[in-house]
This record gives C-alpha cells, structure tokens and sequence, in this order.
C-alpha cells in the first residue's frame, strides 16, 4: 500500500495579527510545519500552536525562515551557507523548548530559504548541518530532487522527499515562482486529482508538459486560505478513498 504524510504550515500569526486556520486544520494532517520567529510567528504563538499540535497528535516540526516578518520570509535575502546554519539552529532549538517532550520530528525550511536551498547546494548543506547541530535524528522536508535532498544524503541527515499540492512545477522540478500567475492550482479538484497521481505515478507533469520523476514521502497543504479547512478535508478524503495510508513519515 502506498503511504503518504500530510503536512501543513502552521503558526503563522504574529502579536495581534492572526493568519491560517491551525485549530481548524490540525485533525486532518499529520504533520505541522510551526513558525519560529523569524519570519512569523513569536513565543506566545509558537507555545499555543505546539500546544494544539500535541493536542491533535500531530509530528512536530520546525518551520525556520529568514530574518524576515515584512516579506513573511518570501523575500530572497543574501546569506552565506555559515549564516543559514546558525539561523536554522537559533530557530529549531527555540521550537523544541515549547514541546512537552523538548524533542521535534523533523523540520521544513520556509519561503524564499527553502527555495533558494533547493537550488543551492553549499546553501542547503548549511541548513542540514544546523539542523544536525540541534538533532541529527530530524528528519528534513525538502523539495523532491532538489539539493536540499543531496545535501541531507551527504551529511547523513534523515529526509523526507516532499511535493505541493497545489503549486504548479518548472521542467527543472522546482516550483513556479508565486510572482507568476501561474504558480498556484487554485482548482480544488484538480489539485486533490493531480495529488493522487503524483504520488500513483511517481512523477508530476511540469507546466511545459515534461513529465518529472519522483518519489514523495509528503504533501504540503496550505492552511491559510479562505477554503483551507475544505481543501484540507478533501485531500484527506482523496487520499483514504483511493488507498494510500496517510501516517507521518
């Protein structure tokens, strides 16, 4: 039987600003992608959301960013790949301290860093060595064949190999940028269907036509939409309907 994880992006409010649908989410992923400050997020949220993560029996992750809350981390910024490491230790360290156990299940680099390290290979090992600083045990959620994958394979660092839901892909296997029009599946069947046969086939179809090969471990959802929670449920729906058993990685 196939088997996939779900994970969403959670804890994205920040003081008096509230973003996403966590409490709404939580019951239909398996895992949680939590803010940590830098880009989103700050101790009062990051407590509550891994609080609700426990709560709903759902794999706790970091989700760290650049130092950046007006571009909510979608801003592409020049760091070196020291500098990664150290921003991506500072921030999973901070998220471990609010789980009850003060262990996490694996971590997902957010926003312009994940997109700049799946291209980036000095970038990406950067981040995996700031992860293995915190917990070599933590299993990193990265885009499928990109370096960020590489990168975990050559510091020995458990991954996950993760597609999107509803994002569209370039021949080269990343994902359209969210500055094109594009870049996102807005139709909610298309995405639940296309879903479904990337993880059947092993392979999705890129806005050109070329077929890309791969081989997920875990879909990214998104929970920050107006239709965040009926998405949620219908992929989860999808899913079970068609057989794939949805568990954590």
């Amino acid at each position: 039987m196939a088997k996939i994880d779900l994970n969403c992006d959670l804890g994205e409010s920040f003081g008096r600003y509230t973003l996403g649908l966590d409490a709404e989410v939580l019951p239909y992923v398996t895992s949680a992608n939590i803010a940590c400050g830098f880009h989103a997020g700050d101790p009062t949220v990051m407590a509550s959301t891994v609080a609700l993560a426990e709560k709903n029996h759902v794999a706790l992750g970091a989700h760290p960013g650049l130092p950046d809350l007006m571009g909510f981390g979608r801003r592409k910024m020049q760091i070196t790949p020291a500098e990664a490491k150290d921003y991506v230790q500072y921030q999973v360290g901070a998220l471990a301290a609010f789980s009850q156990t003060g262990k996490l299940h694996h971590v997902k680099p957010h926003g312009a860093l994940y997109n700049m390290a799946a291209r980036d290979y000095d970038l990406a090992r950067g981040i995996c060595l700031g992860i293995k600083a915190v917990d070599p045990t933590l299993i990193l959620f990265g885009l499928a064949n990109s370096q960020l994958i590489k990168a975990a394979q050559d510091v020995n660092l458990p991954y996950a190999q993760e597609i999107f839901a509803d994002r569209n892909y370039l021949a080269d296997g990343s994902l359209v940028p969210r500055s094109q029009p594009n870049a996102m599946v807005t139709d909610e069947e298309t995405a639940v269907k296309r879903t479904i046969a990337m993880i059947e086939s092993q392979s999705v179809t890129a806005v050109d036509g070329q077929k890309i090969a791969l081989k997920p471990d875990s879909v990214c959802v998104h929970g920050d939409s107006a239709k965040a929670v009926a998405f949620v449920q219908k992929i989860h729906a999808a899913l079970l309907a068609a057989g794939i058993d949805v568990r954590a990685v």
